[in-house]
């Protein structure tokens, strides 16, 4: 069991280091910098502070191969979809697409769900209006700043994929 720790850079809070056994690889925070979990709210681009179970990874088979990595794995799918509306009883779920609650697109264009690895925040339980949609993802280029999830380098999540396990632990701040 690893703690994978992620801390922000004193200069810029929305940058930071994902480190851990064996392991370090700048990342990209929230645009709203780290806040404390209890304190996070929808739509606040803020990574939350916490500890956070790794829960499953999915990857977009056109783009990048299966991950070779202990956590449970699924090939992401062109209608999923992850619901972002806190008055939907599927707050902070996965979804099926078409879906009409606010939702974000799991298969997008921007690369960055490629490789998406799904944390424990705000799922059990889940309290709508809490944040939602909360991974650890592919950067854009730069480390620009996230909405809200922890993002690596696809060589650096690639490298921690092969790292982690089913009972490790993220901490954010």
């Amino acid at each position: 069991m690893a703690v994978w720790t992620v801390s922000a850079d004193a200069d810029d809070g929305r940058r930071g280091r994902l480190t851990g056994p064996m392991f370090d690889a700048p990342c990209a925070l929230g645009r709203g910098g780290m806040v404390p979990a209890d304190s996070k709210r929808e739509g606040d681009g803020a990574s939350p502070m916490g500890s956070y179970a790794l829960r499953r990874v999915y990857f977009r088979p056109d783009k990048v191969e299966q991950p070779l990595t202990a956590l449970p794995c699924e090939i992401l799918r062109l209608e999923y979809g992850w619901c972002d509306d806190a008055e939907s009883p599927h707050y902070n779920r996965l979804v099926r697409l078409p879906f009409g609650p606010s939702h974000e697109k799991m298969w997008r264009d921007d690369d960055v769900y490629d490789l998406v690895v799904i944390i424990g925040h705000n799922d059990n339980p889940v309290v709508p209006g809490l944040g939602s949609a909360i991974f650890i993802h592919v950067a854009r280029d730069g480390l620009t700043p996230t909405e809200g999830c922890v993002a690596l380098t696809l060589p650096a999540l690639t490298r921690f994929l092969r790292l982690a396990g089913p009972e490790d632990t993220l901490k954010i701040g």
